[in-house]
């Protein structure tokens, strides 16, 4: 290798580098952001976000670059902050409890003073806070876990009007018939996997099981084949041995009369004489 291309190996390689050291300090910036508490006009961590992916992208084209486990942990961390900053633009609670659960944090800590990966930290945050407001949701408090009627007392207000009680109630009814409707759509999803998998295993079932006849049937053909070739085999053995046997003898009687007919012709021979 000549010096201008070592220089220009060694550029690359710092190159690949700077930009997987910028990544690391880019995405334990976003996961900090991700586990304070933040506004709901908070809009840095997701153009934090944009920007990873974008390098995230450069990185996977560099000649040098990691090994496909760390981009695949990078990948991963990546995806669970955009689908965290997506579960959040949610409107129910419920919603964002659901898409939470789908969410996947990274495996490995992506600094070496984490004990357990902060993306870890921040799904099981999260998790709390969403189930926290389902529950406030449920029971009618505000955020502190007060009971609202409680607030519009304190706030000056004499006492739940029927109205607002009737307003409460069905608003309650409203959330609880949302939970029966997701429950019933998880159970209904479930019983079509279950389906599907009762489908597959029975199919797969019959398959092996048609293999099997045909495999069985296979076998006891190559059976009899096998015995017809050995029976056809010994009674080729004993044709040959009887041809032997004749054409032996015949031989031999070729031979004794060829024997006694030159004895006969040296007698007779001189007689003529």
């Amino acid at each position: 290798m000549s010096p201008a291309e070592g220089a220009g190996y060694r550029r690359v390689v710092m190159a690949a580098s700077r930009l997987e050291l910028n990544l690391v300090r880019l995405l334990c910036r976003c996961e900090a952001m991700a586990a304070e508490k933040r506004d709901s006009d908070e809009w840095r961590l997701e153009k934090y976000v944009g920007a990873l992916e974008n390098m995230l992208q450069a990185l996977k084209l560099q000649a040098s670059k990691p090994a496909s486990e760390v981009i695949n942990e990078y990948s991963r961390k990546v995806d669970f902050l955009k689908g965290m900053l997506q579960a959040e633009k949610l409107t129910s609670s419920s919603e964002k409890a659901l898409a939470n659960q789908f969410l996947a944090p990274g495996r490995v800590p992506t600094t070496a003073r984490e004990r357990v990966p902060a993306t870890k930290t921040v799904h099981l945050q999260s998790r709390a806070r969403y189930t926290s407001e389902m529950r406030s949701e449920l029971l009618g408090t505000d955020s502190a876990g007060e009971p609202a009627l409680d607030v519009r007392k304190r706030i000056g207000v004499a006492g739940p009007r029927p109205g607002d009680e009737k307003q409460s109630a069905a608003e309650l009814d409203l959330v609880l018939q949302q939970h029966q409707n997701l429950q019933e759509k998880l159970a209904e999803e479930m019983l079509d996997l279950a389906r599907s998998l009762k489908t597959n295993t029975l199919a797969a079932q019959s398959v092996i099981k048609k293999d099997n006849q045909t495999l069985s049937h296979s076998l006891k053909m190559a059976d009899q084949n096998l015995e017809k070739l050995k029976t056809e085999s010994e009674r080729l053995e004993q044709h040959a041995q009887k041809s032997v046997n004749w054409l032996l003898w015949a031989m031999l009687i070729i031979v004794c009369f060829i024997f006694i007919s030159m004895i006969l012709f040296i007698r007779i021979m001189p007689k003529l004489k």
